[in-house]
């Protein structure tokens, strides 16, 4: 096996950590508290609990926030981003809880400057909050502006908290000077965790490990959400560092990009070039199934995956393959490593320095 595919030692780190609390169960969820002192006129918002969740899907620690989150959840984007489309977004979700999720992910950037994403989510959460760990985002790295964006955040989504406030797309190491510093956003992270307008704080980012790593380094975070997926070994992976440090570091994590937008998918024709992000173009189908994909990042610790869905037959596949989820072993993850391998350029778009030769 090449230097860039998984290795019996990142096997064993890794598995050793699932087995000290990050593998699948289906013990009940209990209620997270959150770390800062309580302010008078925020009092601590309840832990969220769908009661469908554990017997539809394995669940696993989020991190050390005492939630016990599904190993499937929703992502904001696809149908949930996309304009005027309520008739489609809105049933999603509520089909979503029903079948068990029990982590909804959006942004203040999904959606355009109308924020699709949160609107839609305001819609169900005004009538189900108590179901659904959310996580909004955002991606201003001021501190002023970040609480401007939140307060928007929870107007939209109907709700006066959010589970989990997140740094969006950190993706150079300027993003990680600028909301540290004096006026960044991490001050208004912390604020808006005092006064319980939020209970967890996170970042996400898929462009270069080494970013995050350097921010999760630098303050508390309490979850990651990375780009992870069965190309990921192929160029910058993600698997190497940040996720053994998110493990010692006992965050939730997150994994996204799964079937990288379809480009990871067999069967699924590319878009027009015009219509795709990065420099290396879909020129062609990929070679997993979405069973592969789910079960190949399944088997690493991460707390759960999300992923964006067109369509409810897709969300319920994606719920059926996490009810049967079983690891994979070594062989059969190098297996999966080998089978992206001709196609690993057009599934990491979103890297720093991706090729633009589609694995060829």
């Amino acid at each position: 096996m090449s230097e860039a595919g998984t290795t019996r030692r990142d096997l064993f780190k890794l598995g050793a950590a699932a087995a000290a609390g990050l593998v699948a169960t289906r013990l009940a969820a209990v209620e997270a508290v959150a770390g800062a002192e309580p302010v008078i006129h925020h009092p601590t918002p309840h832990a969220p609990f769908n009661p469908a969740t554990a017997e539809a899907m394995p669940t696993r620690n989020l991190g050390r926030t005492g939630h016990k989150v599904g190993i499937f959840s929703l992502g904001g984007q696809a149908s949930i981003e996309k304009p005027h489309n309520e008739k489609v977004a809105i049933p999603l979700i509520e089909r979503a809880l029903d079948l068990g999720v029990n982590y909804c992910d959006t942004s203040a950037r999904y959606g355009g400057e109308a924020r699709w994403s949160e609107q839609y989510f305001g819609q169900v959460m005004k009538r189900r909050r108590a179901e659904a760990f959310l996580a909004t985002k955002t991606h201003d790295r001021t501190a002023d502006g970040s609480l401007r964006l939140l307060e928007t955040s929870l107007k939209l989504l109907q709700t006066d908290h959010v589970d989990l406030w997140q740094l969006h797309a950190m993706s150079t190491m300027d993003d990680v000077e600028r909301v540290c510093a004096k006026g960044g956003a991490l001050e208004a992270f912390q604020k808006a965790r005092d006064q319980k307008l939020v209970r967890f704080l996170g970042l996400s980012g898929h462009t270069d490990p080494d970013v995050l790593a350097e921010a999760i380094r630098r303050f508390p975070f309490d979850t990651v959400l990375m780009a992870f997926n069965a190309a990921d070994t192929w160029h910058l992976p993600f698997k190497k560092t940040l996720l053994p440090l998110a493990v010692e570091k006992e965050m939730g994590i997150i994994g996204m990009k799964i079937p990288a937008r379809g480009r990871l998918l067999a069967g699924v024709q590319p878009p027009p070039p015009e219509k795709q992000r990065g420099p290396a173009k879909h020129d062609r189908p990929g070679t997993l199934t979405i069973k592969e994909a789910m079960r190949y990042a399944l088997s690493h610790p991460v707390s759960t995956i999300i992923i964006g869905v067109d369509n409810i037959a897709q969300l319920e596949e994606n719920v059926r393959i996490a009810g049967e989820f079983l690891p994979l072993n070594l062989a059969q993850l190098e297996a999966l490593e080998q089978k992206v391998r001709p196609v690993y350029g057009q599934a990491q778009w979103y890297k720093r320095d991706a090729p633009a030769n589609p694995g060829k």
